[in-house]
C-alpha cells in the first residue's frame, strides 16, 4: 500500500510500505495491503511504519527515526491527527 504524513509544514513521508500501526482514539490499530476503506481521529504517539522490501531509507524526513534493532522498520511522532485509508493508499494528516 501507499502511504503518505502530511503536516501543516510539508509532506514528510511517502513511500511503498507493507504494513502501517497509528495511535487511534480507542488505542493502536494496524493496516495492511488491502485494508477496508477507514477514516479515523488519531491521537499523540508514534506512528510504527513498515517498509516494502527494498524501499528508500535514505530520503526521508529528518523526524522520522530508523528501528535500531529492524533495518525496513520507521517511527514518526505525532500529537495527533486524522487518517484515511482507501483503495492501498493511507494518508495521514499529522499535526
Amino acid at each position: 500500500m501507499y502511504l503518505e504524513i502530511v503536516t501543516p509544514e510539508a509532506v514528510v513521508f511517502e513511500a511503498e510500505v507493507d504494513a502501517v500501526k497509528v495511535p487511534g482514539q480507542n488505542g493502536e490499530f494496524q493496516m495492511l495491503n488491502n485494508h477496508a476503506p477507514i477514516v479515523s481521529t488519531l491521537t499523540k504517539g508514534e506512528v510504527k511504519i513498515n517498509l516494502s522490501a527494498g524501499a528508500e531509507t535514505e530520503n526521508f524526513n529528518k523526524e522520522i527515526r530508523k528501528s535500531s534493532s529492524e533495518a525496513n522498520v520507521l517511527y514518526y511522532a505525532i500529537e495527533g491527527g486524522v487518517l484515511e485509508m482507501k483503495d492501498n493508499k493511507a494518508i495521514i494528516l499529522a499535526d
